[in-house]
């Protein structure tokens, strides 16, 4: 028997109750340590070229560390049902709103990195109350957010293996505890390799998924982008226009997937120490996304959510896991062996828009494309109605 197998049989399968309190005494030393931040010296640039800019990033830790309040989210989290179980041997804390509206139909959204269940508070009562939100009943979904493992309020794997298979596994698991013998399962950002490989594994009862950040990078044209070649002749506008944006997201932004996926306990230390540190490394990533499509107080929901977890190096790991491939590489995520349904939406604002030329070459048996007009990466968190109008559209014809 495996030690896999071994954990399983003997592991408590409860699903219990989970009620969040930070102890005041871990807020008050978030602020202590943002009072005695050491900055660093201001950009030799006009931009953001070299990264989040001193004025900016001084002026949102120190709102973070005075007029921020923490209990304000705390408390919207509280009102919705949380719980937890746990899975081979980790405690995976999930959101679990189930509808009022009979026939609802099941869906468990996964949440990426630098994100959290944050992401996702706003779409539970359009997704199961759409008839306040322009929805008909027959639309209403009953809602699974968990926190991936190492990631907020869910345990730490205390051993190796826990990358999107392992939890695409787990999550099968935690669907078929609850109760539910048909459902669908969402993901973007980390979300999009998690649901596939639920697509590609085909536990019992998944009806398909929907995705907004897809693996539809052609083999030919990853093997460019890795090389830092150049774009393939015959390439129509639409996919001129994301082998560019993929270009430039390697040649400036892959140093963070790059660090996380090989030294995630280095870049560890200085999270977990440095609030600063952490914000900044957060906040900066989507190169001020943060700015023109969410709250300060939305970002900082996130970031204190990773700091008074202590989830920063843990949830670094996922890509280690992954052994730092990325997720956005049909062949690596193995598209073509998906055989259940595949929905996808487009948002402008994403890292690349994926022509549907690609999404069709990677997806043999996608239901649903579509190019929305607004929203971006974090998409349930920036347009909640629009994501949620999405999800409802997506998976009208697997009811």
């Amino acid at each position: 028997m495996s030690a896999t197998a071994t954990v399983q049989a003997t592991e408590d399968k409860s699903i219990r109750p989970f009620r969040i309190h930070v102890p005041e005494k871990a807020i008050a030393d978030l602020r202590r340590r943002i009072r005695e931040t050491r900055w660093p010296e201001k950009e030799t640039v006009p931009d953001r070229s070299q990264g989040g800019q001193l004025a900016n990033m001084q002026a949102i830790v120190k709102y973070w560390g005075s007029d921020y309040d923490w209990r304000r989210v705390e408390a919207k989290l509280n009102a919705l049902p949380q719980f937890v179980t746990t899975i081979d041997g980790v405690d995976i804390h999930f959101i679990h709103a189930r509808s009022k509206h009979p026939n609802a139909l099941p869906v468990i959204i996964t949440h990426g990195w630098p994100g959290s269940i944050i992401e996702q508070m706003k779409v539970v009562e359009p997704l199961t109350d759409p008839t306040a939100h322009g929805g008909s009943p027959d639309d209403a979904f009953d809602v699974v957010i968990p926190s991936m493992p190492g990631f907020g309020f869910s345990g730490k794997p205390k051993g190796t293996g826990w990358g999107p298979d392992h939890i695409a596994r787990a999550w099968a698991e935690l669907m078929k505890r609850l109760g539910y013998t048909r459902y669908v399962a969402q993901g973007g950002d980390w979300g999009s390799p998690v649901s596939e490989a639920m697509a590609l594994q085909a536990p019992e009862g998944l009806l398909g998924i929907h995705i907004n950040l897809p693996a539809a990078v052609p083999p030919d044209v990853a093997a460019l982008l890795t090389s830092g070649g150049p774009p393939p002749a015959g390439l129509s506008n639409k996919e001129r226009a994301a082998f560019d944006a993929l270009d430039d997201l390697f040649k400036k932004k892959r140093a963070y997937a790059a660090i996380m996926g090989t030294r995630p306990q280095t870049i560890g230390y200085a999270l977990t120490d440095s609030p600063a540190g952490l914000a900044a490394f957060i906040y900066d990533y989507n190169d001020g996304e943060p700015e023109r499509l969410l709250s300060k107080d939305d970002v900082l929901d996130d970031i204190s959510l990773y700091w008074l977890t202590n989830s920063a190096t843990s949830a670094a790991r996922l890509y280690w896991e992954n052994g730092g491939r990325a997720v956005i590489f049909s062949a690596a995520q193995k598209t073509d062996e998906i055989k259940l349904p595949v929905a996808i939406t487009v948002f402008p604002d994403e890292y690349y828009r994926a022509p549907e030329t690609w999404a069709r070459r990677a997806y043999h048996n996608l239901i649903y494309f579509h190019e929305a007009d607004k929203g971006g990466h974090f998409a349930a968190w920036e347009q909640p109605e629009l994501f949620s109008a999405e999800l409802r559209a997506a998976f009208r014809s697997l009811r």
